[in-house]
């Protein structure tokens, strides 16, 4: 093949495009897909901590919305999406 071919001159291009999706692309699904399930697996009775800093204990929870309480006999209502994770002292 000659160096001024079409094709040798797209093979830069197309090792950037791979290396964008290794190195950034795909661990970000990745993480996306971690944050989802752990939004699912979230139950009564978990200590969380939200977006906010607020750490509490869930204690109803519903599709989009969940029930924590963030000290004794005050509760607060969330939107699920909030939970930054599980909190673990």
């Amino acid at each position: 093949m000659n160096a001024n071919s079409p094709f040798m001159q797209m093979v830069p291009f197309i090792l950037m495009i791979v290396i964008f999706y290794f190195f950034l692309i795909r661990p970000q699904q990745k993480q996306m897909k971690e944050r989802k399930a752990m939004l699912d697996s979230l139950k009564p009775g978990d200590k969380i901590i939200t977006g906010a800093g607020i750490i509490g204990t869930i204690t109803s929870i519903n599709n989009e919305k969940m029930e924590v309480e963030i000290a004794k006999n005050i509760k607060a209502t969330f939107l699920k999406s909030s939970a930054a994770g599980l909190y673990k002292e």
